[in-house]
Formats: C-alpha cells, structure tokens, sequence
C-alpha cells in the first residue's frame, strides 16, 4: 500500500475513533444527569450565543486570549457541518451546547460575569441558562 494510502486510512480512522469517543461521552453525559438538561432548549440560545460571542470577541475589555478563544467558538458554530449531525435526537445538538458551555466557561473565569451579562442579547432567563450551562450558576 503507497504511503499516502497509509496517512489517508490512518487520519480516516482517528477521525472515526474520535467522533464514536464524543458519542459515546455525550451518550453517558445525558444518562447522568437525566431529564434535568434539555439540549433541544439550550440549543434553541444558539443566536442569542452567537450575538454573545461576537460582541465579547470585539470588546477590548476582554483578555485577548478570552477573545481568540470566542473566536473559534464562533467559527464551529457557524460551520455548516457538526461532529454530530443536528437530525440525532438529543446528541445532535449537545455537541453544539458542549461547545458553548467550555468556551463560556474560560470567558466566566477570564472576562467576568458581569462581562457576559453586559453583552447579552437575550432574556434574563436565558441568560441564566447560559451561566448555568457554563457551571456559575
């Protein structure tokens, strides 16, 4: 087999692996918490997030690290394919949330809270999501 063979057959098959590992960790996570995330409803904050991320990525306040990180959050939300496709029950969107949730949580701890409740665009309720998602609250 021409070694470029062999490199294709062997990135194929660590994306594979890697994409069964997250299947298989967000299978388990929503099994351990049960009913009490609903991934349909986190996913519908999505825009809400966006405007979030665009808006804490251009403040200047904001550590540049912070910002480069929300940053490439915002590219893999925009992205117009998933690691896991959005049609799955439940694991289809948790992906995007899983994403959302590390990203907010570096800003929390490196921005503020009070940098992501000045930005946000959307509901007190839904901002309280958020903060939850991101483990604040």
């Amino acid at each position: 087999m021409p070694d470029g063979m062999l490199i294709l057959a062997a990135v194929i098959a660590a994306l594979t692996a890697m994409w069964v590992a997250l299947v298989v960790v967000l299978w388990v996570q929503q099994r351990r918490v049960g009913n009490r995330v609903d991934w349909r409803e986190i996913a519908r904050l999505v825009p809400d997030v966006i405007r979030l991320v665009k808006r804490l990525a251009a403040d200047p306040d904001v550590p540049r690290a912070t910002r480069w990180w929300l940053i490439g959050l915002l590219c893999y939300l925009l992205l117009p394919f998933d690691l896991i496709p959005d049609f799955l029950p439940v694991i289809g969107f948790a992906d995007d949330a899983i994403a959302i949730m590390i990203a907010l949580r570096y800003a929390v701890h490196h921005a503020g809270e009070e940098a992501i409740a000045r930005h946000w665009p959307g509901t007190p309720q839904g901002l309280d999501s958020v903060l939850g998602l991101a483990g604040v609250l």
